[in-house]
């Protein structure tokens, strides 16, 4: 190093003493300090609240909507034929989550005989697949030989997991009553909150049989030994059961089949009434904390530009001592950044605190059920984000004012 040459600090040691300052003045003058910080946890505790209610009351209000696969399904209301290409397109679309082939309603019950000797006549067969939302289950993918039951159905047979259980379906052919059988294995029990009527859930092939079956065609899996030749019957479905990937892709998905001269119907008013109540909610919020962020920042800038008037002797010892202007701006600028995170952790520990009465108060309301006021962690680091930026903006304005401090106006006042 060149001899004469002043040797100074790293810049890490000169920012901790920065540091160090700005804590021991926020210290000295600390009613004044609490006054500000108070002030800002005044504006940040609400701010978090009300974000949290609406937060908590539409991820309420989406929640029940997707724990209801009935919310998500289109409904096809009228039948006609549709082959196993057309089947292909509709699972295909961005907007299906889920769709699966249905016979005729006709072809669609069945009679079933449990091990223990109880029968149940007439359940609703329902074909099944894998990632079926009605069911929610990884059973859903079944082998033909293989069923789920409905927690109604269950019951009414006695049976549990594991256990066979035959399926009988009659029909007459030729002037012949005739009844086809085959035993299934049940996979598992569908519970009473998902599908609250006696059904059995089984493989697509499965239910086509049925329908074959009925239609007087011979089908060996049923044990029929009579009936018309399959070979030239080709895979056809009567209408699909369609659930959407989303909740914001049932109307597109209603307007296509629509398109497709198919009636539907489906639960888009109940999904609209809820991105309604988002959308007012959002606007009530951002109305609301745009309101108090002006008012947030005036009353930062006051504060501030305030504050470095009182201090000015002491901003000009510190030019006198040798801190340069740009180290004078970046101690305005760290008080006020230690200010808003004082202010911060108080609005998060009000907010913390009011999120729990407002659970206790309204949770147990039966207007509201599961009432819940909550924030996530990145809505919490979004907000500390923007509270650092505000006050580091509001205290470059005071830092304008302070790099202006000339060393020799703590001479005039000694």
């Amino acid at each position: 190093m060149a001899r004469g040459r002043p040797v100074l600090n790293p810049w890490y040691k000169r920012l901790a003493l920065l540091v160090r300052l700005s804590l021991a003045d926020l210290w000295h003058d600390r009613n004044v300090s609490l006054c500000m910080a108070a002030s800002l946890v005044a504006v940040i505790a609400p701010l978090l609240l009300l974000f949290g209610l609406k937060h908590g009351v539409v991820s309420q209000l989406q929640q029940e909507l997707l724990s209801d696969p009935r919310n998500l399904e289109v409904k096809m209301l009228s039948s006609g034929h549709y082959d196993q290409a057309w089947l292909q397109r509709l699972q295909q679309r961005p907007e299906v989550g889920f769709a699966i082939g249905q016979t005729r309603s006709l072809n669609t019950q069945a009679d079933l005989l449990g091990e223990r000797g109880r029968f149940v006549d007439n359940v609703e067969v329902i074909p099944t697949a894998a990632n079926d939302p009605l069911l929610a289950s990884e059973f859903s993918a079944l082998q033909a030989d293989q069923l789920i039951l409905s927690e109604r159905a269950a019951q009414r047979l006695e049976a549990k997991v594991g256990d066979s259980v035959r399926l009988r379906v009659s029909r007459r052919l030729n002037e012949v009553n005739e009844r086809g059988e085959r035993t299934l294995r049940v996979q598992a029990i569908v519970a009473a909150v998902r599908f609250a009527r006696p059904a059995a859930f089984v493989s697509p092939e499965l239910l086509l049989d049925l329908e074959h079956y009925r239609d007087g065609y011979l089908v060996p899996a049923l044990g029929a030994g009579s009936g018309q030749s399959l070979e030239a019957v080709g895979v056809g479905y009567a209408r699909a059961r369609v659930y959407a990937r989303d909740i914001d892709s049932v109307a597109p998905l209603e307007r296509w089949l629509n398109q497709q001269r198919i009636e539907t119907s489906s639960r888009l008013a109940e999904i609209d009434s809820v991105k309604a109540i988002n959308h007012v909610l959002g606007l009530i919020f951002g109305v609301i904390a745009g309101a108090a962020l002006i008012g947030c920042i005036a009353s930062l800038v006051g504060a501030f530009l305030a504050n470095i008037d009182r201090k000015r002797r002491d901003l000009a010892v510190l030019r006198l001592l040798g801190f340069t202007s740009s180290a004078v701006a970046v101690y305005v600028v760290l008080q006020a950044l230690l200010l808003s995170l004082t202010g911060f952790v108080g609005g998060l520990a009000c907010y913390y605190l009011g999120s729990l009465l407002f659970d206790q108060l309204l949770g147990s309301s039966q207007a509201t059920g599961a009432f819940i006021c909550h924030i996530t962690v990145w809505h919490g680091l979004v907000a500390l984000l923007l509270a650092l930026l505000v006050a580091g903006l509001v205290a470059l304005i005071g830092a304008v004012r302070a790099i202006r401090i000339q060393p020799a106006e703590s001479l005039r006042e000694l």
